[in-house]
């Protein structure tokens, strides 16, 4: 299952893990799941991005509501 996140001009994958995952070191599922989009330091603005959810994530209940 995966969540979509659309960038914003200058985000950086470390940054989506601490978002989504509460972890900015968690950043490669994100990357695996992107392979179409180029490994840069900072991302342009407009691409939608698919966000896995991990295992620890089995319950949305805990999630914020942004992210369910």
């Amino acid at each position: 299952m995966y969540l979509t996140h659309i960038t914003i001009e200058g985000e950086r994958w470390d940054q989506l893990a601490a978002r989504y995952y509460g972890d900015a070191r968690r950043y490669q599922p994100i990357i695996d799941a992107n392979q179409h989009v180029p490994i840069t330091p900072a991302l342009p603005s407009g691409l939608r991005l698919a966000i896995p959810l991990l295992e620890s994530q089995h319950s949305t209940e805990d999630m914020p509501p942004w992210m369910r």
